[in-house]
C-alpha cells in the first residue's frame, strides 16, 4: 500500500504555541497527513479539550475533542472495564492500532456490528466517511460467512447493521438481511438514505416483512443543508415520502444527522420535534461530522462535539430535554456516546433521568463493589443505556419497566399507550481527533470477510478502509473471471500492511 492510499490532500489545521494548557493524558494518535502512529497529548485550555500530536515528517497539529473540559473531566467516573469478546482472531504483533481484528488488546466486546456490503451508492455526497464509489460489492456467501463469525465471537449478537455506499443498491440486500434475522441476532438494522424505500413499491414491502430497524440518514429541513452536505439540495420531499412509506410499514425508524459546524447546527431541535410528532421515528442520533473519507475543508479546532450538541438540544427544544437528561453510554469511552430515553405519551414528554434517578444507578453499576446493586437493576439499566438499544424494541421496553421496578416504581408490565424515544449523540474519531485509549474500547466493529473485526474509528482512520477496498475489489475482479470461464487465483485473506509507517 502506498502513502497515497492512506492520506487524501486536505487543508490541515497546524497548531500554534501550547502556553496556558494543562496535560490531562498521554494517549497515541495518527498524523492526520500520512497516518503515522504518533505519540499525543490531551489537554484542557480556555475550557475545552483538545489533542495536541507531532509527526516527525508533518510537524504539530491540534484538533479540539471535546467543547466543555468540565463536563469531559466529570465523564471519567463513567468509564468502567469492558466486556471482551468470547474470542479474538487476530494476535498482538505490531501494537494498537495496527493488528485490529479483534487482538487480544481489545478492551470491548461488539455491541453492534457493521457489514459494507458494498462501496457504491446512489448519491455522492460532499460528506462520506466511507468515500462511497465504485469498488466492490459483497457476495451474499461472504456476508453468510461474516454472520456466523459474529455470531461465534459473540455467542448472541445485540446489533448487526447493513451498511455502505448505499447498501439498499445491492442486488443481494433483501435475502441477506434474512440471513441475519434466521440466526441469533436481537437486532437487524439497515443504514440507508432512504431513496430506494420511496421510490420501489416491492423493496417496501419486503422490508414490511423482515421488519429490520431502518437508520435513516436525515440532516435537516433546509435545502443549504442537503446542497452542501449530500450534494442535492432538493431532498427533503423524498425522504419525508420515504419515512410515510415506512410509517405505513410498521418499521422502525431512527432519523441520523451529520451535523457540521456553520450549516446544520440551527436545525438540532426542529429534528427532535419531528422525531417526536412522526409515527415511524423512535429516535434520533445525532453524529458530530467526523472528518475522514470525502469531506470538506474544515477547521478542527472548531468541530462539533457531543457537549456543543447538548447545548443546541436544550436551548432549541426549550428545555424539553436538557443536558442533565444524557448520560455516558457504559460499553464504551464516555465521551463518545450520550443517551437518553424518553416516555412520549400524545404531547406529554418525560425523559427517564428524571423519573428513575439514573445516573446515581449507572454510577453504582460501574463501582461492581457495592453490595445494595441488584443485578436486575444493573442487566435492565445496562440494556436500556447499550449503544445496541433500539427504541420502541420490545426488549427496550421490557429493559424500562424493570429499571423502573428495580427503582421500586410500580409500573404496568403489559402493554403501555405512550411509546420510547431515544436520543443519542455519537461522536466518531477521524485522523484528527484519533485517541489510542479510545479505540481499545470502541464497541463497534467493521464485520469483513475472513472474521475480521475492526473498530469504526479505527477503520475509517489509519487505513484499514484503503486497504480493504483495494483487495475487496480484487477479489470481485477474480471473481468475474472465474465465472467467465478462465483460471483465476484463489482468493487470499484480507492482510492489512502498515510497514510504510514505519
Amino acid at each position: 500500500m502506498s502513502q497515497t492510499l492512506s492520506t487524501a490532500e486536505r487543508p490541515l489545521r497546524r497548531a500554534g504555541p501550547c502556553s496556558e494548557s494543562v496535560i490531562h493524558e498521554l494517549t497515541r494518535s495518527v498524523c492526520p497527513q500520512c497516518r503515522r502512529v504518533v505519540d499525543a497529548r490531551v489537554i484542557l485550555r480556555g475550557g475545552r479539550v483538545f489533542m495536541h500530536k507531532r509527526c516527525p515528517e508533518h510537524g504539530c497539529f491540534e484538533a479540539l475533542i471535546y467543547g466543555d473540559a468540565d463536563a469531559y473531566l466529570d465523564l471519567v467516573r463513567f468509564d468502567r472495564p469492558g466486556t471482551p469478546p468470547r474470542k479474538f482472531t487476530t494476535p498482538v504483533v505490531h501494537g494498537c492500532p495496527h493488528d485490529c481484528g479483534l487482538c487480544p488488546d481489545h478492551q470491548q466486546h461488539a455491541c453492534v456490528g457493521i457489514i459494507e456490503v458494498t462501496s457504491a451508492c446512489d448519491m455522492d455526497c460532499p460528506l462520506c466517511f466511507a468515500d462511497a464509489g465504485a469498488g466492490f460489492k459483497l457476495t451474499l456467501e461472504e456476508v453468510e460467512d461474516i454472520l456466523d463469525g459474529f455470531v461465534a465471537t459473540e455467542g448472541s449478537p445485540e446489533v448487526v447493521q447493513f451498511s455502505g455506499g448505499e447498501p439498499t443498491i445491492h442486488p443481494q440486500i433483501l435475502p441477506m438481511l434474512r440471513a441475519a434475522r434466521a440466526r441469533d441476532i436481537g437486532m437487524v438494522m439497515l443504514n440507508t438514505n432512504g431513496r430506494r424505500i420511496a421510490r420501489d413499491d416491492d423493496f417496501l414491502a419486503e422490508l414490511a416483512d423482515i421488519r429490520p430497524a431502518i437508520y435513516f440518514q436525515f440532516d435537516g429541513f433546509e435545502p443549504a443543508t442537503y446542497g452542501r452536505l449530500r450534494g442535492e439540495p432538493n431532498l427533503l420531499n423524498e425522504k419525508l415520502r420515504a419515512l410515510d412509506r415506512l410509517a405505513e410499514a410498521g418499521c422502525l425508524v431512527v432519523l441520523v444527522p451529520a451535523v457540521e459546524r456553520g450549516v446544520n447546527e440551527h436545525e438540532v431541535g426542529r429534528i427532535i420535534r419531528f422525531g417526536l410528532e412522526h409515527p415511524a421515528i423512535l429516535g434520533v442520533n445525532f453524529q458530530p461530522a467526523f472528518h475522514a473519507g470525502r469531506h470538506e475543508s474544515h477547521d478542527p479546532l472548531e468541530r462539533v462535539t457531543n457537549s456543543d450538541l447538548l447545548a443546541l438540544i436544550e436551548a432549541q427544544t426549550g428545555g424539553l430535554f436538557v443536558a442533565s437528561d444524557f448520560l455516558p453510554v457504559p460499553c464504551c469511552h464516555p465521551s463518545c456516546n450520550s443517551v437518553t430515553y424518553a416516555y412520549v405519551e400524545d404531547d406529554a414528554v418525560l425523559p427517564l433521568p428524571r423519573l428513575l434517578g439514573v445516573e446515581e444507578s449507572v454510577e453504582l453499576i460501574t463501582n461492581r463493589v457495592l453490595p445494595e446493586v441488584s443485578p436486575e437493576l444493573r442487566d435492565a439499566l445496562e440494556g436500556l443505556w447499550s449503544a445496541a438499544s433500539v427504541p420502541g424494541s420490545e426488549k427496550a421496553m421490557s429493559d424500562f419497566a424493570l429499571s423502573c421496578a428495580a427503582c421500586g416504581i410500580d409500573i404496568d408490565l403489559g402493554p403501555m399507550p405512550g411509546r420510547m424515544f431515544m436520543i443519542m449523540l455519537q461522536d466518531f474519531m477521524d485522523p484528527w481527533t484519533f485517541h489510542q485509549g479510545k479505540a481499545m474500547k470502541c464497541c463497534k466493529e467493521m464485520l469483513l470477510p475472513d472474521g475480521k473485526q475492526i473498530p469504526f474509528c479505527a477503520y475509517n482512520s489509519v487505513g484499514y478502509r484503503e486497504q480493504a477496498r483495494v483487495q475487496l475489489a480484487r477479489r470481485q475482479r477474480s471473481r468475474r473471471t472465474e465465472e467467465a470461464g478462465s483460471k483465476t487465483l484463489e482468493a487470499v485473506p484480507l492482510r492489512f500492511n502498515f510497514d510504510f509507517l514505519a
